[in-house]
């Protein structure tokens, strides 16, 4: 890590806040096993009944899981704004189809911001 990116408050700030995440959400029991099971249990009101046992960590974690996802959907939601092909304006050898290059960051599309997202967004869930 160089210096520059150290001095920055703004960035060492969102990565603690990254980072925090990450290792609460890694403490949490998941509950994607589960799920099936509960869906059986839906009730007259359409509700499930659930009694389980749940760790300090699992109830910080599910406390503020739902805003903090929005926070997550919302963030690749605006890197996707930022990040967007347009023409490199330079000569094609296929014309149908002219390079392109991100608009933010001038790399060659896809650029890498948006390969991350996708590769995030992407990748299979659970078991």
């Amino acid at each position: 890590m160089t210096g520059d990116r150290l001095d920055d408050p703004r960035r060492a700030r969102l990565r603690e806040r990254l980072e925090l995440i990450r290792t609460r959400s890694q403490k949490s029991t998941s509950w994607r096993s589960v799920t099936h099971y509960f869906s059986g249990l839906i009730n007259r009101e359409g509700v499930v009944p659930v009694k389980a046992r749940l760790s300090r960590e699992d109830l910080r974690f599910l406390s503020s899981a739902r805003d903090e996802v929005i926070a997550f959907a919302d963030l690749g939601l605006r890197l996707l704004d930022l990040h967007q092909p347009r023409d490199a304006g330079g000569i094609s050898s296929d014309p149908a189809s002219p390079i392109r290059r991100c608009r933010a960051c001038m790399w060659r599309w896809p650029c890498p911001t948006i390969r991350a997202v996708e590769e995030s967004v992407d990748r299979p869930l659970g078991p």
